[in-house]
């Protein structure tokens, strides 16, 4: 009963990872790279106003420092989507899923830096190992990578960094977690409508010029990608083992493999797919290896704090 019980709690975890894998696909059926701000600001307008019904309560009750430091946050989140949407649709969706990965190995790493303390052997050694992955997955030593794989790499990097900032701006320590999301998300998405005009079309030209198929895969992002993630991860965070929900999300870069290669026709030489099972092995290790004994609760703040971040990548 106890198996089933798990088994049943783990499949909407396992859900939110596919759907992730899947959103670098997507990410490339609606936007180009003279689109990707008026698509950004496309998705996200749509999702404020259901966020903001639903968090509407909380916000109200925001202080000024809660407000100012949301919005420094969704600043840098801002970056994350520009690095990673731009990037995305300059690479596979295949390099794309299996590169952003990195953040699983860059956060512990920039963690123990900022505490100085050491981390396991085996985790550095994982990550050693993710950086020969990527090498291989993105030319091998005999191509430079692409400007998506560099774009992607960044954003790999930002992500890390708006990680780190949520989980020491004191001003939000006690803040609701979906009010933040909303104030971040808003934020960026500000950011994005001011910048559209000057980046290409603006947002309703481009939704205008949107068929059935892309509204379809523009929906698939706004209400599963986000959504959707952002629900199931505030109730799995606290309705199971976090480590569990961390193990389980880490499969996003083997689903946005599987999606890149079966449907969006992605081709991996050898050493390419030697990089990316490299990239996939060097990040399930890390994982576990940064999850000890005495960690658990540790893992519970992380992922509460990556929520916000996690909830809609790509």
């Amino acid at each position: 009963m106890r198996t089933s019980s798990s088994f049943l709690r783990d499949v909407p975890v396992l859900l939110v990872a596919v759907v992730w894998g899947s959103s670098f696909l997507a990410v490339q059926q609606v936007a180009e790279p003279e689109t990707v701000v008026a698509m950004l600001v496309l998705r996200f307008g749509l999702v404020l106003p259901l966020l903001g019904v639903l968090a509407w309560r909380a916000l109200r009750g925001l202080s000024r420092a809660e407000w100012l430091g949301g919005a420094l946050l969704g600043l840098v989140l801002g970056g994350v989507f520009l690095l990673e949407t731009y990037g995305a649709v300059h690479t596979s969706a295949t390099n794309a899923g299996l590169i952003i990965s990195l953040t699983m190995v860059f956060t512990p790493l920039a963690e123990s830096a900022l505490t100085r303390t050491p981390l396991p052997r085996a985790f550095l050694a994982a990550a050693g190992l993710a950086v020969v992955g990527v090498a291989l997955l993105t030319g091998g030593g005999l191509k430079a990578p692409t400007v998506g794989d560099l774009l992607v790499l960044g954003a790999a990097v930002v992500r890390t960094v708006h990680v780190l900032a949520m989980a020491r701006v004191r001003a939000i320590e006690e803040t609701d977690t979906l009010a933040l999301t909303w104030v971040q998300l808003a934020t960026a998405t500000v950011v994005f409508a001011v910048v559209a005009p000057i980046a290409g079309p603006l947002p309703w030209t481009v939704a205008a010029s949107y068929g059935p198929t892309e509204w379809a895969w523009l929906l698939h992002l706004t209400l599963l990608c986000t959504l959707f993630a952002f629900f199931v991860q505030m109730w799995a965070v606290r309705a199971t083992s976090p480590s569990r929900v961390s193990l389980l999300l880490g499969t996003e870069p083997l689903w946005a493999a599987v999606f890149g290669i079966t449907l969006a026709g992605n081709h991996l030489g050898p050493l390419a797919l030697l990089g990316g099972a490299l990239v996939l092995l060097a990040t399930e290790w890390g994982r576990r290896s940064a999850v000890g004994k005495g960690r658990d609760e540790q893992l519970a703040a992380e992922l509460d704090v990556e929520v916000e971040v996690e909830a809609a990548p790509a």
